[in-house]
C-alpha cells in the first residue's frame, strides 16, 4: 500500500508541527527511529518504510488538541492524499488489542466516525508493520526511548481521570506479546537496539 517518500513525509510532519506544535512531534520522530532500528534487524521489513510510517503515525494531531480523534483525522488525511499504507498505521497504531474501545483518552469524535473507524479497524489483518508501530509507540517518549512500562505509566497517568476500561489489561498483555514476537525474530532484546533507554527511563543525564 502506498506511502509518501521520506522527504514528503518529513514535510508533512513539519507542516503539522506548525499547525499544532507539541511534544507529539518529537515522540513521532523517536517512534520512527525505533521502528527503523528494529526493522534493520528484521528479515522481512524495510527500514525506510518503517521510519516513514513512524513519522506519520500521529499525523492526525495536526488537527489540534485532540484525543482519540487523532486516529480519525490521520486516517482520513492520509487516505485523502492517496497514502493508504500510512492511513492504515494511523488507524492501527493505537490498538495492539484490536478493539475500538481499547484506548486511553476519549473518543472525541462523532458517533458516526466512531462506528466507521471501528469497522475499518476490525477489517484489518495485522502484519508486522502494524505490530512494529504499535510496539514503537510504546517505546518512545518525546525525550527518547524508554522501557515499555515507563511509557504505559506515562499514558495511564495522563488519561486515568477518564476511568479505566477493562480492555486496558488485554491491551497491555498484547503489547508485551508483540515485544516477544519481535525479539524472537531478531534474536535479541529490542532494548539492545535503542540508545538512551536507561537515561530516559530513569531520568539520568546523558
Amino acid at each position: 500500500m502506498a506511502i509518501p517518500s521520506l522527504s514528503h513525509a518529513q514535510s508533512l510532519l513539519a507542516e503539522a508541527e506548525q499547525r499544532n506544535p507539541g511534544a507529539w512531534v518529537a515522540h513521532s520522530v523517536n517512534v520512527a527511529r525505533a521502528a527503523q532500528l528494529i526493522a534493520e534487524q528484521h528479515p522481512a521489513l524495510d527500514p525506510e518504510r518503517a521510519y516513514i510510517l513512524g513519522l506519520l503515525h500521529d499525523i492526525g494531531r495536526r488537527a489540534g488538541k485532540v484525543a482519540m480523534r487523532h486516529v480519525v483525522e490521520g486516517y482520513d488525511y492520509m487516505n485523502e492524499l492517496g497514502f493508504a499504507g500510512a492511513a492504515r498505521i494511523c488507524l492501527t497504531h493505537s490498538f495492539p488489542y484490536q478493539h475500538p474501545r481499547a484506548v486511553f483518552g476519549q473518543w472525541d469524535c462523532t458517533a458516526a466516525d466512531y462506528e466507521r473507524i471501528g469497522a475499518a479497524l476490525l477489517s484489518v489483518t495485522y502484519d508486522d508493520y502494524d505490530r512494529l508501530l504499535q510496539l514503537c509507540d510504546a517505546l518512545a517518549l518525546a525525550e527518547g526511548f524508554c522501557l515499555i512500562e515507563k511509557r504505559m505509566v506515562d499514558v495511564f497517568l495522563r488519561y486515568a481521570h477518564n476511568g479505566v476500561d477493562p480492555t486496558v489489561h488485554p491491551k497491555w498483555q498484547q503489547t508485551f506479546a508483540i515485544q516477544r514476537h519481535f525479539e524472537e525474530i531478531i534474536g535479541c532484546s529490542i532494548y539492545q537496539l535503542l540508545p538512551g533507554v536507561v537515561e530516559t527511563t530513569f531520568g539520568f543525564p546523558r
